[in-house]
């Protein structure tokens, strides 16, 4: 069986597979100060037998100083040898991409997965510590997209940058007119990020001459697809299922670790 893990900037999400079949699923914070006890995964999820049978993981990640960590946990609890993705793989995409190396890792697996799930031309949007916007074409080139702050960002940035605005949370206000400084700045935040993502997908639209499927995925596709009727299919495991595609592409065989 194979683990595929997801590194993220707020959440590394996990996912156990037979074959094409995810059997679990599962998150934790992202911590670069974790220590391996508290990744301990024979002590936290061994009893529940999620972790019995894995021979193979693969691990995307966006965090580099939680890679060592994560890959020596790997290595004594499950005794097999992480595949770290990288620029090597076969995304099965014709990167236009300028440098090619400077795509991102998350952003590569999301616009191969969706374009393999859902057929081409597909726009991939990871709704999450940042948002982006990925571009697959009809001819499986991978053709970029945009980047920009995701919900929470844009709250945490608007409270650190100035010197008298409280911190606010990122739930959707009842009324866009906001009558306190917490409900003006969470209608600010939450319908500018709304509107920042349906500006963005009609700016690509407008550059295509066939339309796309457009695939959202992240913690705040929900939120984006609410408002964002152009968003066709929301998969929230489109970067598992991508790392299980490019696992299963790349024949990565079980390896044994060397300890």
């Amino acid at each position: 069986m194979l683990l595929a893990i997801d590194i993220g900037n707020s959440t590394t999400k996990f996912g156990i597979f037979d074959g094409s079949d995810l059997l679990d699923r599962f998150s934790i914070p992202t911590a670069q100060n974790y220590s391996i006890e508290e990744l301990e995964f024979g002590r936290l999820l061994r009893p529940a037998g999620r972790f019995l049978g894995i021979d193979r993981v693969i691990v995307s990640s966006v965090v580099p100083g939680f890679d060592k960590m994560i890959g020596q946990a790997i290595r004594k609890n499950l005794n097999v040898e992480p595949r770290f993705v990288d620029h090597t793989f076969d995304f099965g995409l014709k990167l236009k991409y300028e440098p090619p190396e400077a795509a991102g890792i998350d952003r590569l697996i999301n616009a191969s997965a969706a374009a393999r799930k859902y057929g081409v031309p597909v726009i991939a949007c990871s709704f999450g510590t940042a948002t982006t916007f990925d571009l697959v074409t009809r001819d499986m080139e991978y053709a970029g997209g945009a980047i920009a702050p995701g919900l929470r960002m844009m709250a945490e940035a608007l409270y650190r940058g100035t010197a008298k605005l409280p911190p606010v949370s990122v739930d959707e206000p009842k009324s866009p007119i906001g009558t306190t400084t917490e409900d003006s700045i969470r209608s600010g935040v939450y319908f500018g990020y709304v509107g920042l993502v349906k500006g963005i997908l009609e700016k690509l639209l407008n550059e295509l001459d066939t339309k796309p499927v457009i695939i959202g995925t992240g913690g705040f596709a929900g939120v984006a697809a609410k408002h964002v009727s152009m968003i066709n299919t929301i998969d929230d495991s489109l970067t598992l299922d991508g790392l299980r595609m490019l696992s299963d592409a790349q024949n990565v065989e079980p390896h044994q670790a060397t300890l």
